[in-house]
């Protein structure tokens, strides 16, 4: 077991052998003397309001419960399906808004909004939050990021939502192996089968021919292998690195690369379109730190095929807000990727055989 999941058990075990307030009130109340069935039972009640706050506390409680007993891998799922929501709205914002306004300009305006955010969470301590023992690894993280960023977006513009998602799904190859040849993780022989069995999958919907394949759609591609370097680059700087840090440093970085194509390309926005991008700056920052949060906590092989969860609110955004309806093609190969990744995440939730009974 790795030192993740021993720790979670520790902490699990310590935390239940506390019984909760709320069981030891239940339980401490003696029964009243007499006939129980004559008593003015709703008078003793407390108010509703009380009762009602009492009620909410009593489900927190219950919710933190359960997160402290949480395995590693799942608090990691929790924080990876929240980042698919908030990105299912980024990017369709940044499909709106991309076919008038140059990519450039909208992943600066992005990165400049989500690295004021989280400057003025990190005015307290900035100094702890710029401090790195890792700068190499950070810049290189955040020029992967770049990369990933433009040639993803551009894919999601040029062709149907659905497709530019779902090409992208090869991000899981890339990682699986990283994870076993850079991170050291353990990858059994039937996870490598479904891994190869997703890859035939993205081939159907790449659809090959003599003619040779779209240029968007490759480029679909190529952002799946730099987000699968920032995958990795996550999860090596989780030991020494705070979520913060990692994502100002990379704020950095992007500003400063994307500040001059963006001033000889720039196109005033108009008062729709200023909406839509900070409204998908906001998402992306959120997306930003959910998704880097989800890698420092879980594996990297176990989460990336939940990333799959992108394609149903791929291909809902795209027909209901583009009037796009997916081609045969990528409905197979989807399902096919889809059949590979509901095999891994059950291997996946399979981490370690039940305590033997006493």
């Amino acid at each position: 077991m790795s030192e993740e999941r021993q720790s979670a058990r520790h902490d699990r075990s310590a935390f239940e052998g506390d019984a909760p307030a709320w069981h030891e009130l239940a339980a401490s109340v003696p029964p009243e003397p007499g006939p129980s069935r004559s008593l003015p039972i709703v008078a003793a009640e407390p108010p509703v309001s009380a009762s009602r706050t009492g009620w909410l506390e009593n489900r927190r409680q219950r919710l933190r419960y359960w997160w402290r007993g949480a395995s590693p891998n799942l608090r990691g799922s929790v924080f990876m399906f929240a980042a698919m929501l908030v990105y299912a709205v980024m990017v369709a914002g940044i499909k709106h808004v991309g076919q008038g306004i140059p990519l450039v300009q909208i992943l600066l305006i992005r990165q400049v909004i989500m690295t004021a955010i989280l400057l003025l969470f990190a005015a307290g301590s900035l100094r702890q939050a710029f401090h790195t023992d890792r700068l190499g690894l950070q810049v290189f993280r955040s020029v992967v990021t770049l990369l990933s960023m433009l040639c993803g977006f551009t894919a999601v513009v040029k062709i149907p939502l659905a497709q530019a998602t779902a090409i992208g799904f090869s991000q899981v190859l890339f990682v699986t192996i990283a994870a076993v040849l850079v991170l050291k993780e353990v990858v059994d022989g039937r996870r490598w089968a479904a891994t190869v069995i997703g890859f035939a999958g993205v081939l159907i919907m790449l659809r090959p021919s003599s003619e040779g394949l779209d240029i968007y759609a490759l480029l679909a591609v190529a952002g799946a292998v730099c987000g699968a370097a920032i995958t990795v680059s996550v999860r090596k700087l989780a030991a020494s690195e705070r979520t913060d840090t990692i994502l100002l440093y990379q704020g950095i970085v992007l500003i400063v690369l994307l500040a001059v194509p963006t001033w000889a390309w720039w196109q005033t926005p108009t008062s729709n379109q200023w909406f839509w991008l900070i409204t998908l700056s906001l998402f992306g920052t959120a997306g930003q730190w959910l998704i880097t949060r989800a890698y420092q906590v879980g594996e990297a092989a176990a989460l990336a095929p939940l990333d799959f969860s992108r394609l149903l609110l791929a291909s809902f955004t795209g027909f209901v807000f583009f009037a796009e309806i997916p081609a045969l093609t990528t409905w197979l190969g989807a399902a096919v990727v889809i059949g590979a990744t509901l095999y891994t995440i059950r291997k996946n939730a399979r981490t370690s055989p039940p305590p033997a009974a006493a």
